[in-house]
């Protein structure tokens, strides 16, 4: 038994899910290999631009390693992983021939996922964009409705014998909000902004239909990244600026999609970029809401920044993870029972996690004593939310492994396992064993 205890579920559903998340460019590596074309990561990589000029081309080796990542979570014993397909590993132009190599690895990697009895829950976008769309103008260009639905034809054709749970995008808030293809740094001009915007959940409500035409029995959700966001002071300016950030950052995604309507005091700003019928177009029946949420952010006004805003200080004795991220559980609880009742759909958590900075002790462990406390509170908040009547289905921590964490490169830990990137050795930490324990006495319940 860990010597931490094992956190409250008792208001959770005897169905629940327990699983873990991952994405392929953060994981996979094999960045050049079996026809796979370049992402806009790759691209943005080579820039230097990521901390200690990390890369993704090695990251854990996933697309080597899947069995034994797969052998990982069976000893966990979730029910479920939530990872991507990189689109330029299946389609290397983004468009046109599809790469047989790339298709095959994530025929493996299913199959090994449902021989070990794990449910596949795949993602079809998770901010890798094909550099080959890119240079066609990415996510500006409305033609990406189009090969966004191709795109998904393929993945459905292909996986949809074996894979029912679909998810179209991860987080499309921050793509677009925090950069051109979050790959490529030119924030631009508010109405390529907002024609970004449009454009994506065009694509999502395509992709929709084309997954509900041709995968029987799909169960398909969109996920969002939801943060509080919270002025840095007092003052009327940054009230003014958090509100504003929060309507990019928490609504303009899931509002059309879901209710079928724009923030109202977007609207104006992104009626140039929408043709009749565009609505009616995004907001298509989906099955569930996808949530990720890990802390508040904190806001000030800046009126020389694209948005009128800017990152404030946390209030003084705010808890922190290492990563510097505020620890806030009460701000879970709360955000799952507004998606709750703004929304009304059976809500999956696909990413909550702790960022640290993780190293082996003298004795090989990973003791994450701070991450299990962190997990705990959170699972605790999250059955609070299902006992005030939340329709909460399941819980996906981020992340099964030490991964690339984006712009921090291999700095930030978010793993239940963690990853020696010389050796590429797995060392499942405390926390995993915590984890596998509370999902064992749940199922024991």
């Amino acid at each position: 038994m860990a010597t931490t205890q094992l956190a409250n579920t008792t208001s959770l559903r005897p169905d629940f899910i327990w699983g873990v998340s991952t994405s392929s460019f953060q994981i996979e590596g094999a960045t050049r290999e079996d026809g796979r074309g370049l992402s806009v990561w790759d691209v943005y990589c080579q820039s230097g631009a990521i901390k200690n000029h990390d890369t993704g081309d090695v990251a854990c080796d996933h697309y080597h390693r899947y069995r034994e990542d797969v052998g990982l979570m069976k000893a966990l014993g979730v029910q479920a992983y939530r990872f991507s397909v990189a689109w330029p590993r299946v389609l290397p132009q983004g468009t046109g021939s599809a790469n047989e190599a790339g298709l095959a690895f994530y025929d493996r990697l299913i199959d090994a996922l449902l021989a070990a009895g794990i449910e596949p829950w795949l993602c079809l976008y998770h901010w890798d964009l094909p550099q080959a769309l890119e240079e066609r103008g990415g996510w500006l260009n409305r033609e990406c409705t189009t090969w966004f639905a191709d795109y998904a034809a393929l993945a459905a054709r292909r996986f949809g014998d074996r894979v029912k749970r679909f998810a179209t995008f991860n987080e499309p808030s921050m793509f677009t909000l925090f950069g051109r293809s979050l790959g490529k740094r030119d924030r631009g001009r508010e109405d390529e902004l907002h024609r970004m915007i449009h454009h994506v959940n065009l694509a999502h409500g395509a992709a929709v239909d084309v997954l509900r035409a041709s995968v029987a029995g799909a169960s398909i959700g969109c996920i969002h990244n939801r943060q509080p966001c919270r002025p840095s002071s007092a003052s009327e300016a940054d009230a003014a600026a958090a509100a504003r950030l929060s309507m990019y950052w928490n609504d303009v995604f899931p509002d059309p999609q879901c209710v079928g309507a724009y923030p109202a005091s977007m609207r104006t700003a992104i009626e140039p970029h929408m043709q009749p019928g565009d609505m009616a177009r995004i907001c298509r029946p989906v099955d569930w809401f996808g949530l990720n949420h890990y802390s508040p952010v904190y806001v000030k006004e800046n009126a020389d920044s694209m948005l009128g805003y800017d990152f404030g200080d946390k209030p003084a004795g705010t808890p922190l993870t290492p990563i510097g991220w505020p620890i806030d559980p009460e701000a879970f609880r709360q955000t799952i029972q507004s998606v709750h009742a703004r929304y009304g759909l059976p809500i999956y958590v696909l990413e909550n996690g702790y960022g640290s900075f993780d190293e082996p002790d003298q004795t090989g462990s990973v003791n994450d004593g701070d991450r299990i406390e962190f997990l705990k509170a959170y699972i605790e908040a999250m059955n609070a939310a299902a006992s005030s009547g939340a329709d909460l289905r399941g819980y996906f921590i981020w992340s099964l492994l030490d991964n690339f964490e984006w712009d921090s490169g291999y700095s930030n830990r978010f793993g239940l396992a963690y990853v020696d990137y010389v050796s590429l050795r797995r060392i499942p930490k405390a926390s995993f064993g915590w984890f596998a324990e509370l999902i064992e006495a749940g199922r024991s319940s």
